[in-house]
């Protein structure tokens, strides 16, 4: 099983396919994903990289974190999973009838 990747203080720029071909060298890239606002549509500076093993995760932590990618400095580290938010809904509260 491969091995999720954060990559942050990535440029605006930045697309999923150049994101993949930045991990290439360092292993197999099962999947290259680049996180966009979900209303602009705009890229939100961060993605995730999933590589085909554990080692060459590490390979490309330790070659890509700390380095200068189109003006930035990348971050790079093992993925945490995504924790649970409570609620849902829509964000906008609900309260229907509140008086203040």
């Amino acid at each position: 099983m491969g091995k999720k990747l954060y990559v942050g203080n990535m440029g605006y720029d930045v697309g999923s396919s150049e994101l993949e071909q930045l991990f290439t060298p360092h292993g197999t890239v099962q999947s290259a994903e680049v996180i966009n606002d979900r209303t602009t549509g705009r890229s939100k500076g961060f993605g995730f990289v999933e590589m085909g093993s554990d080692q060459e995760a590490q390979a490309a932590i330790t070659a890509l974190d700390g380095k200068d990618h189109s003006g930035r400095t990348l971050t790079v580290n093992e993925a945490k999973p995504r924790e649970s938010r409570p609620g849902g809904g829509g964000g906008y509260g609900s309260g229907g009838n509140r008086r203040y």
